[in-house]
């Protein structure tokens, strides 16, 4: 029998390179995906067409976490062997705005998956992962961070992923459920949401090198995360629900890199050295020089500026993560360096702007 794994969040950056895993790994796939006026399945859709997955072996619902009813009816109906709960409000920054949707989606969400396992009794059949955050050690000064280091949630966003971290557990404790963690680390890609900061810099620099805008306005420069590639961080996810018992795991490269080194990895990869000058609000990027000949212009060129309108209420200034025990017991380790997931992603979006407002 294939196994069944139902997917939440599968039209986000994480559902859409799961889902690709699991298919390959000969699963059935259910996704949920949330009704809007949109289309909004776009990193999935070379999945949708296929006519071989279609109503075969691929199946797409919809369906919300806010909504108790419309989820035990989908697990009853699905009876997954693996539910991965990635679906959730997931952008920091926008989390201070409307903190109660926050909630009601990523914490009390989580909930009602848990409790939807336990009404239809199926306790010993259905492992459920959950998708937790570094966010949840916030300001925590102990580096590198793991599985035992004390959480110091932030933002909105992070206390309602902590409520999840502990429901999962204690239904874990409770009810016997396999239900497991993972802390993951910041994970990017070409498909991550154009909001995100290091989309919105590799876009903006598209941008900026064909001449649609003069520059790229951030936050804070200076604040350090873990960086890894999504692909690599579905692998762990899969692999920590085919352990043998249920457990809590952090994930992540152990390497950290600043907003600002992110900047200048992405430019060197088009030939631009960027420099900087000023303090604080008033700290502006400009290009020192171009080894591209297409890109001289830019040459003297103020390109970053910095705005108080993307600095976060409050703000965690690094994050950096430890995942020995994953290495260990999972054998899992990233494939994809930050060098590497800067150039896809570069490259992904220079092409992406050359296609769109060029290519007719």
């Amino acid at each position: 029998m294939k196994k069944i794994a139902l997917i939440t969040g599968i039209t986000g950056q994480d559902g859409s390179y799961l889902a690709e895993l699991l298919l390959n790994k000969g699963y059935v796939v259910h996704g949920v995906k949330r009704r809007s006026s949109m289309f909004n399945t776009q990193r999935i859709d070379h999945i949708f067409e296929n006519l071989k997955l279609q109503n075969k072996r691929f199946f797409l619902h919809f369906g919300d976490l806010i909504d108790s009813s419309n989820i035990i009816r989908l697990i009853s109906e699905i009876r997954p062997n693996e539910i991965y709960n990635l679906a959730a409000m997931s952008h920091v920054k926008v989390s201070f705005e409307i903190p109660e949707y926050v909630a009601n989606t990523d914490a009390i969400g989580t909930l009602r998956i848990l409790e939807a396992i336990r009404i239809l009794g199926l306790e010993k059949k259905t492992r459920i992962y959950q998708a937790s955050t570094s966010e949840l050690y916030g300001n925590n000064m102990q580096i590198p961070l793991n599985e035992e280091s004390q959480f110091y949630p932030n933002s909105p966003y992070a206390v309602a992923k902590l409520y999840s971290y502990w429901i999962m557990i204690n239904y874990r404790k409770a009810y016997n459920i396999f239900a497991a963690n993972g802390i993951l680390f910041n994970h990017e890609s070409p498909r991550r949401g154009e909001t995100f900061v290091t989309r919105k810099i590799t876009i903006g620099i598209a941008k900026i090198l064909y001449g649609l805008n003069d520059k790229l306005y951030l936050g804070n420069l200076d604040a350090v995360r873990d960086w890894g590639h999504a692909k690599d961080y579905v692998d762990a996810m899969w692999r920590i629900l085919q352990h043998k018992n249920p457990q809590d795991w952090v994930i992540a490269t152990g390497l950290s890199y600043s907003i600002r080194e992110f900047l200048i990895a992405c430019l060197k990869k088009v030939g631009l050295i960027l420099g900087f000058r000023g303090k604080g609000l008033n700290e502006i990027g400009y290009v020192i020089s171009s080894k591209n000949e297409n890109y001289k212009h830019l040459v003297g060129k103020e390109i970053i500026n910095v705005s108080e309108k993307y600095f976060r209420p409050s703000d965690v200034n690094k994050l950096v993560g430890d995942a020995s025990k994953a290495r260990q017991k999972l054998d899992w380790k990233p494939k994809s360096s930050f060098d590497d997931l800067v150039e896809e992603m570069i490259t992904h979006d220079m092409q992406m702007i050359e296609k769109k407002y060029f290519k007719k």
